[in-house]
């Protein structure tokens, strides 16, 4: 729902006073004097510096720099003209006042003036703190940010007057594409960013989307709190159910399709064997997504002071929510949440569990949160029951058919024909063996190779297998139990 359209609804439910938090003071009052005039409002607007002016008339009224003043004239003119026509009164950075006794008092007149009428006050600014005691007289909404829509037409416009004639070289769908990632900036910096793609090749294009990615995160990340990782496009080997479930939520989470009742996917868990793809297939899906990866370390939130840790949490989640659309990675999810943490940190592992638990069934931005885990037994059950992760999958050691397909991935990386290989062979000499081992088979065989100046053959691949104890043999007890525990609980990958 666009800003105006949140606005005007909460003008419409008789709310007194409608709080707007908006980086982009400008925009939001052109938004605002957009709602007056379709809701048949007189539009006012205030600051301390101009005073009280009424839209369409010179001047301002007498004396009304001033807060108190201007105020008591608010409140005089709503009870001297109660017949009148209703206002939107638009009062920009009032909220810093508040803390004087005598201007809260008088806003608390304001808002009994109010009642009953359709009037509303707007309280406009940045992160205005509300006394508790109008909490509950006010709404609040976010604005300043252009909608989509309205970015795609930025995008045009912004080329149209760029001064060496930017050309736009992505069709209908990249450009929605492209405006869904400049989605949460101002419009200010959408032509800045924009410009800013331009002054390589005077071309806007798919080339230009890790451009805005990277821009972005230099705006909101400051603190380097996510890190930005590069989406996968290779060949997943196996995953064929989690591959079909991604698809399956594609365009839904995209916003390509608008179906009733579908809710737009949160997010799966990975759990399983070390070593068997789940890193991979998190960046595969953000591949599949179309939206670009970030990754969470959870481990570089903590802080030796009290309250910090939560609050870096709480920093995080908001950065996230402005960065978004989004595929939010985070790798060994247990190690920072598992249910045994509580009594060696004092309890600071429950409160983040307590926030990002929060956060993943209340967000409302279109963030895919993709987690792995090794040992989901030090999960708290918290994290496992439906409504957090859409799903959880279990990713098991590969059978025959995808070691083959590892193999042939694998070599074709490094240049050689798969099929001089016999990888079929290979895959059944390989059996208990791990994507990632697989992988060091290669490479270890391709270093005694180079070493004694031969050309790779699949005896020295075999031969670095026979010298190498899989994960599957060193901890058999181990994996048994995962698949047995996982065997009733999740979904095979």
């Amino acid at each position: 729902m666009r800003c105006e359209e949140d606005i005007a609804l909460l003008i419409q439910s008789n709310y007194p006073v409608v709080v707007v938090d908006s980086p982009d003071e400008d925009y939001s009052l052109r938004q605002l004097a957009g709602v007056a005039a379709q809701l048949g409002l007189i539009f006012f607007q205030w600051s301390v510096t101009e005073g009280l002016r009424r839209s369409g008339q010179e001047g301002v009224f007498y004396q009304t720099k001033e807060p108190a003043r201007m105020l008591n004239m608010l409140i005089y003119l709503l009870r001297g003209e109660a017949s009148g026509a209703p206002g939107l009164y638009v009062l920009k950075d009032l909220a810093r006042y508040l803390t004087d006794g005598l201007v809260l008092r008088l806003f608390k007149d304001l808002i009994s003036a109010v009642k009953g009428r359709r009037d509303t006050v707007v309280l406009l600014g940045t992160d205005a703190v509300i006394p508790r005691e109008i909490e509950a007289d006010t709404a609040r909404i976010v604005g300043g940010y252009p909608a989509e829509a309205e970015i795609g037409e930025l995008i045009r416009q912004t080329l149209r007057e760029s001064p060496r004639g930017g050309r736009l070289g992505v069709k209908d769908s990249d450009l929605a594409s492209a405006a869904a990632l400049l989605r949460g900036l101002t419009v200010q910096q959408v032509r800045s960013v924009v410009t800013y793609c331009l002054l390589d090749d005077g071309m806007f294009d798919g080339h230009d989307f890790t451009k805005i990615i990277e821009r972005k995160k230099t705006l909101f990340d400051q603190e380097g709190l996510l890190e930005f990782c590069m989406a996968q496009e290779d060949t997943l080997a196996g995953f064929s159910r989690l591959k079909r479930w991604v698809a399956e939520r594609q365009a839904i989470f995209v916003g390509k399709q608008n179906a009733p009742g579908l809710p737009a996917p949160k997010g799966v868990l990975l759990m399983g064997v070390q070593g068997c793809g789940k890193s991979l297939a998190v960046r595969c899906i953000a591949a599949q997504l179309h939206v670009p990866l970030y990754r969470l370390d959870l481990g570089r939130l903590y802080s030796k002071y009290i309250g910090e840790t939560e609050q870096n949490l709480r920093k995080a989640l908001s950065v996230m929510e402005k960065l978004a659309p989004l595929c939010l990675w985070i790798d060994e999810i247990e190690k920072a949440f598992a249910a045994s943490n509580a009594e060696q940190d004092g309890g600071v592992s429950q409160r983040l569990l307590g926030t990002f638990l929060t956060w993943m069934q209340e967000r409302t931005v279109r963030c895919f949160v993709a987690a792995t885990a090794n040992d989901i037994s030090r999960l708290p059950p918290e994290f496992l029951r439906k409504g957090r992760f859409d799903e959880i999958f279990f990713v098991d050691l590969p059978d025959p058919l995808v070691r083959e397909e590892l193999f042939r991935i694998h070599l074709a990386k490094r240049g050689y024909h798969a099929a001089a290989f016999n990888c079929a062979a290979l895959a059944r000499a390989a059996d208990g063996f791990s994507g990632a081992e697989i992988e060091q088979v290669i490479i270890a065989a391709l270093y005694r190779t180079h070493a004694d100046k031969q050309d790779l053959t699949p005896a020295h691949i075999l031969n670095q297998m026979n010298q190498t104890k899989p994960l599957s043999i060193l901890k058999a007890e181990e994996i048994l139990a995962l698949r047995q525990w996982a065997a009733e609980r999740t979904i095979p990958a």
